[in-house]
């Protein structure tokens, strides 16, 4: 639903925004028990069956902006209960990351075959004719399906030749790769957080906007209020996120206005990623393995490690290119505050590993940012541009798209060893994942670089962006394009990755 703006995108964006400014103006937290009324104004109700159940969600969504957890729907206490513990510039996120809001959820239909008004009687009954349970029969002639009985193979939808049958199945069930969408007893969604990996594709597929993610934007503004040098790493993806006359320089300028001290690109840091898993390829297949996956989507390394465990070991042990550019902005500056800036929920989990937390002091999504463009009030039409030194390669930028990595990775192997036959697969979306992982454990892809993408497309629809598909991919493409380098191997920092391990 990206791309498409709707009363969710305008009261996520709307939450984020006032927790921008309750952070900005630096007097405290208190401000937070008058968003839900900010938001959700007067004493009708928008879209639910009261003003109060609209403001309640609200108060949740402020909570998990700020990285609180939701509280229980048996106890209501005060929207600040617990916020001095959030509200310093230091807090962790404290799992889970993603929360299912219970009295948002619609409970949406479960997977089921529904017959629709298309039906049109006919003799030849082809739906009938195939069922192999005998769960379709004929009713006021209509086809008719008894659900107790069906076992959801779709036979009768295929032989439909109206198309008469739909399949209905709750979109956040639908979009999760790893079957972490469950059912409590009262037929509420949640989440199995055993077989979570936090990709958040369930949070952009929820049309009631029943998903919601932490967030770390009051802790970012309060860091940066506080006079820290805070240092905002942006990952590719960003290109073309806020608009499509926001330039690279007007991007950096827009940063710099939000107090950021300055602006770097994160492909540096896949730069290095890029040269590491290249060497790490050479040296392990097929000598230690039989196979490498690559690193840097985190949903995708959680799903080969919790589904997959067996196989973990053959992701490489290559950094991410966010942990890389992290550290070195903090050896550059080992008292600067390091901010990463993606498309990505599972980056969050990611920065709060105990090897990591030091490098990464925050995480926000491209649509928290947009909060605080909008807190800030920016109007990128008439900043003027800065400057974005334009440092990494071609290729690093590419990461952002589904195959960009095992591309990079592929073209550098090429570059340094011409010979080298070098096979590649990659798949995009935790189902395709599954199947890959499935397929390479047994013996299919012997020899191969595998590349995971959690999110269908890329790093360009990572749950925290903001356009859609197409328009992601456009930007990105002529990001790429900008840069003056196509190979790592021209990058400054070519022989500093082996060094941040």
């Amino acid at each position: 639903m990206r791309g498409i703006p709707s009363l969710i995108t305008t009261y996520r964006s709307q939450v984020f925004r006032e927790v921008a400014k309750m952070a900005y103006r630096n007097e405290g937290y208190k401000g937070a028990e008058e968003i839900p009324y900010i938001v959700v104004p007067g004493d009708k109700p928008i879209h639910r069956e009261s003003i109060f159940l609209e403001r309640a969600i609200v108060e949740e969504r402020v909570r998990m902006a700020m990285g609180l957890s939701m509280r229980p729907v048996q106890t209501r206490t005060l929207v600040t209960d617990g916020m001095d513990q959030a509200a310093i510039a230091e807090q962790y996120y404290e799992p889970p990351l993603i929360s299912i809001i219970p009295f948002a959820c619609h409970d949406c239909p479960p997977n089921q075959y529904r017959v629709t008004e298309s039906c049109q009687s006919c003799l030849a009954a082809s739906c009938q004719k195939v069922c192999p349970v005998g769960a379709i029969s004929f009713v006021n002639g209509k086809s008719h399906i008894t659900q107790s009985k069906c076992i959801k193979c779709g036979r009768c939808a295929q032989a439909c030749p109206y198309n008469a049958i739909i399949h209905l199945e709750r979109p956040c069930q639908a979009a999760c790769g790893v079957d972490a969408i469950e059912m409590d007893e009262n037929g509420k969604g949640k989440i199995n957080q055993d077989k979570c990996v936090a990709c958040g594709q369930c949070l952009v597929s929820c049309p009631f906007g029943a998903i919601v993610d932490k967030g770390q934007i009051y802790q970012v503004v309060t860091s940066i209020v506080q006079g820290h040098k805070v240092v905002a790493i942006v990952a590719p993806a960003f290109a073309g996120q806020f608009g499509k006359d926001v330039t690279t320089g007007k991007f950096v300028a827009a940063m710099k206005k939000l107090g950021f001290a300055d602006v770097v690109e994160v492909a540096i840091g896949a730069d290095m990623c890029t040269i590491e898993e290249a060497k790490d390829f050479l040296e392990k297949v097929p000598e230690e393995q039989n196979f490498m996956a690559t690193s840097c989507c985190p949903a995708w390394h959680s799903m080969v490690h919790k589904m997959f465990p067996e196989q973990a070991g053959k992701i490489s042990m290559t950094l991410t290119p966010m942990v890389y550019t992290a550290r070195l902005m903090k050896r550059i500056d080992p008292e600067c505050k390091v901010v990463f800036v993606g498309p990505c929920a599972a980056k969050k989990l990611e920065a709060i590993r105990e090897e990591i937390r030091s490098d990464v002091d925050f995480v926000l999504t491209f649509e928290e940012l947009l909060g605080m463009f909008e807190a800030k009030e920016i109007d990128f039409s008439t900043i003027e541009e800065a400057e974005l030194t334009h440092e990494a390669s071609s290729d690093a930028r590419g990461f952002a798209v589904a195959g960009g990595v095992a591309k990079a990775v592929t073209n550098l192997l090429k570059e340094t060893h011409p010979d080298l036959e070098v096979k590649t697969v990659s798949a995009q979306g935790l189902r395709e994942c599954r199947k890959l992982m499935t397929l390479a454990a047994a013996g299919k892809y012997d020899g191969y670089l595998l590349e995971g993408m959690a999110c269908p497309g890329g790093c360009v629809a990572g749950a925290g962006t903001i356009q859609s598909l197409r328009d992601a991919q456009i930007g990105v493409g002529n990001y790429m394009k900008e840069a003056e380098n196509q190979s790592p191997l021209e990058s400054k920092y070519k022989h500093v990755g082996e060094k941040l391990d």
